[in-house]
């Protein structure tokens, strides 16, 4: 059963009159043990629920809907299944101390690979849960692979593992998409190891969809692990080469390029990006790949929208790794609107090491780096670096409080070409 803590207004759910406390035992005769089972449900058209009221009254509830109609219900979040890999690379055992709790919690569950596109290594799925996922067709889902090696993959993983080959290969007959990664570490799986990764995934396609090759992230914090580097500029030119040479043959032979290379690896290897076309329906987005060939899309299509605006001087920050590209187009937009736009790199100080992406700045850093140094009355904050739904740091620290510090006020707008042009408008217009 699951409890209902919310219900939307003017949703489904109201209109059947469920509230907070109430929950949901069955749908379709199904029983509901999480969430997993309760987006299943949702996505039905006839739907019977058997409730049971926060009074103990049992009701059965049937109605028809359009598949894709939310029903308008909040359930508890579940809780994630804990992560007993030692990976080499771990990101959360090179976080400093003092942060909040919840940043060390490293979850390894294949509901939030299915929910969310979440990651996951799927070293501690056993039996019953294979046997979900094929029953219920959980796809896609997300794995993390970093090498088809199983000592190799063991040696990455920091444990023992079955044979990830072998599990790839029995989702793939009962019909689960795929989404799989490599994080590669100079060295150790790149080279012959990668090429020997992307032959063996590529023999699953097309049930396994897409591999997203991304480098290695390390902070200033990793005191007594293992020795990791990042790739060098000629490795991660190295990687491009391969990955495009898979690209050619692969499109050669069938319909996608299916491997692509993290935009951190151009950057790194200072090679320019492909077309934006070159990454098909953009599989791994969320995984920075083909993120700025899509920023510079929009920013070409935003520029066509802009016009002349009346509105303050502004300032915006952005990580080492995107302030050029974010540069380039704030002096475009700021030649059609007439707008002067300050763009500010923020350099990652608190995790150190070579973490240089927006979304991993702490509100401490920027306030330190640009106290003084603003001239403009308006501080534009890129939501990228706030908690999903707040508006509140890695840090803690809110935006409130940044704009207080930095006496400036601090709006926060979305983060793209449009996201910029829309947010000077709403200026204007204030």
């Amino acid at each position: 059963m699951l409890e209902i803590l919310a219900v939307d207004p003017g949703s489904i759910g109201e209109e059947l009159d469920l509230q907070a406390g109430d929950r949901i035992l069955s749908a379709n005769g199904r029983p509901i043990r999480d969430l997993v089972d309760m987006e299943l449900a949702g996505a039905e058209e006839q739907l019977l629920l058997e409730v049971e009221k926060k009074n103990g009254e049992l009701w059965d509830l049937e109605f028809e809907k359009d598949a894709a109609e939310p029903l308008g219900l909040h359930f508890p979040h579940p809780e994630p299944t804990q992560c007993g890999n030692n990976c080499l690379f771990c990101f959360v055992h090179q976080l400093p101390r003092g942060m909040r709790r919840t940043l060390y919690i490293k979850d390894e569950d294949y509901r939030f690979s299915f929910l969310y596109g979440a990651y996951v290594t799927l070293t501690n799925i056993g039996e019953e849960e294979i046997a979900r996922i094929i029953e219920q067709r959980l796809s896609p889902i997300y794995v993390s692979v970093h090498a088809t090696d199983d000592q190799l993959r063991e040696r990455l993983l920091g444990r023992s593992a079955p044979s990830i080959l072998e599990l790839l290969r029995r989702l793939a007959a009962a019909g689960i998409a795929i989404h799989t990664q490599v994080v590669l570490c100079p060295g150790i799986n790149d080279a012959d190891h990668l090429r020997r990764t992307v032959e063996d995934l590529h023999a699953l396609f097309p049930q396994v969809r897409s591999l997203a090759v991304v480098p290695v992230g390390l902070t200033g914090y990793r005191q007594r692990l293992p020795e990791l580097r990042i790739p060098s500029r000629e490795e991660a030119a190295a990687t491009i080469d391969i990955i495009h040479g898979y690209q050619e043959r692969f499109l050669a032979e069938g319909a996608s390029r299916f491997v692509f290379a993290a935009d951190e690896l151009y950057l790194k290897g200072a090679v320019h990006f492909p077309p934006l076309e070159a990454y098909e329906d953009l599989p791994q987005i969320e995984n920075g790949v083909g993120m700025i060939p899509q920023f510079r899309a929009q920013a070409a299509d935003a520029l066509r929208e802009a016009t002349p605006l009346r509105t303050a001087p502004v300032s915006v920050f952005t990580g080492a790794s995107f302030a050029n590209e974010l540069d380039s187009f704030a002096k475009a937009l700021s030649a059609r609107t007439s707008v002067r736009i300050d763009v500010h790199r923020i350099r990652n100080l608190f995790f150190g090491g070579h973490v240089s992406v927006a979304g991993l700045l702490t509100g401490r850093d920027v306030v330190e780096q640009l106290q003084g140094k603003l001239n403009t009355p308006i501080l534009l904050v890129p939501d990228v670096v706030l908690r999903e739904g707040e508006q509140v740091f890695l840090d803690d620290m809110t935006v409130e409080d940044l704009g207080r510090k930095l006496g400036v006020a601090a709006v926060v707008v979305e983060s793209s070409p449009f996201g910029l042009l829309e947010a000077l408008e709403a200026l204007e217009n204030e």
